[in-house]
């Protein structure tokens, strides 16, 4: 009997088109981020966004950074060792999952992603350590019992104990007139106190601006929406922040080394149109 978990199985995949003609959201925030798997079109789709937003490139920076600072966080102070992260994009390493092992070597992460584009490369790039589990899973974010009930996602992570369930630039995908408060509410419904949200989201409080990128994806077929703070922090009902709250990600307790390296100081929060906020879970 084959004891491999599931996700793990190899088995016969139609062959996925990549549809490199096309820009893709998450191969285009790849290319902000330096990355390399992106193509042609991506690439013109990206100078797209940085013509209207000029710090396109250092907002997926900082983003990328702060996931980094509160993965960090959270296993080395929280003490959480699982994660699901919903609506992964491009593996562009270091990952979260590469993160949080590196505190915790066994730390088990779940991403889940509904987009057969994406799930390519992570088949490709996604690694683990021996002592940790990485797992994915094909899902859409608009249906979370189908990603908390999926059976790579009960292999993988134990429910019962604490999770860090990060949707970082993902609730601004979300189609137009999506209950999204009431999916962040099932996903926290379904882990216990001392679990932690993470949350990253495009907004236009600092610079009209952003909002061009609503209508830099209106013509590839994606809805982009943005979202004051008071709707971010709504996302964060009934728990408790992190200091130092809902702010820029960028002020999302920055290390000293990072300060010194990327001298943040210079960075105003209207050139970084994101709110980034973490917070916990209460016992009930």
């Amino acid at each position: 009997m084959d004891e491999t978990p599931a996700w793990m199985q190899t088995e016969a995949r139609t062959p996925v088109d990549l549809q490199v003609d096309r820009p893709h959201g998450a191969r285009v925030y790849d290319f902000l981020l330096g990355g390399k798997t992106n193509y042609a079109a991506d690439r013109e789709q990206a100078e797209k966004v940085l013509a209207s937003v000029p710090a396109a490139a250092a907002s997926a920076r900082e983003n990328r950074a702060f996931i980094h600072r509160a993965a960090r966080h959270l296993v080395a102070e929280a003490g959480i060792r699982q994660f699901l992260d919903i609506g992964t994009g491009i593996p562009t390493s270091p990952n979260l999952h590469e993160v949080a092992q590196d505190v915790y070597p066994s730390a088990r992460v779940v991403y889940a992603d509904n987009d057969p584009i994406v799930l390519t490369h992570s088949r490709a790039l996604h690694t683990t350590t021996p002592e940790g589990v990485t797992a994915y899973i094909e899902a859409d974010a608009t249906d979370p019992v189908s990603i908390l009930e999926s059976p790579a996602l009960r292999e993988t992570l134990d429910l019962t104990e604490p999770v860090a369930i990060t949707l970082c630039l993902l609730l601004h995908w979300l189609p137009e007139g999506y209950d999204a408060y009431g999916m962040v509410r099932t996903l926290l419904d379904a882990v216990p106190s001392g679990s932690a949200l993470v949350v990253t989201h495009v907004t236009k409080d600092f610079d009209e601006r952003a909002g061009g990128i609503e209508e830099d994806f209106e013509d590839t077929g994606s809805t982009v929406r943005t979202r004051t703070k008071a709707e971010v922090g709504r996302f964060f009902e009934g728990l408790e922040f992190v200091e130092p709250g809902l702010t820029a990600p960028q002020r999302w307790r920055p290390g000293p080394a990072e300060v010194e390296a990327g001298d943040r100081d210079a960075l105003r929060d209207q050139d970084i149109p994101i709110w980034a906020g973490v917070a916990l879970k209460p016992a009930v």
